[in-house]
């Protein structure tokens, strides 16, 4: 069995996942504001960033795992062509 078509479709997948990752990330995200809350008159908006700081801190261990993911996959792809070559110039 030839291994190519399976460290490619791993790769494109871990792609694919870490895209999917990244923007959903970045949708969580998207109406969180970099403020700060000193009245209490402002509970409810303090609890509504709250609210989406925890939600986007609960996806960074998924985001990071992909990233991973991807740049493992990489590198075996890097590794075999790298290999490839070698072999082809002790021949």
């Amino acid at each position: 069995m030839n291994l190519v078509p399976v460290i490619w479709s791993v790769w494109g997948a871990s792609i694919l996942l870490m895209a999917v990752v990244i923007l959903y990330a970045s949708r969580l995200g998207r109406n969180e504001e970099d403020q700060l809350f000193l009245a209490d008159s402002s509970s409810h908006e303090k609890s509504e960033q709250s609210a989406i700081a925890a939600r986007v801190a609960k996806i960074q261990p998924l985001k990071k795992t992909t990233y991973i993911l991807a740049v493992v996959m990489t590198l075996l792809l890097v590794a075999y062509y790298a290999l490839d070559i070698v072999k082809q110039f002790r021949r």
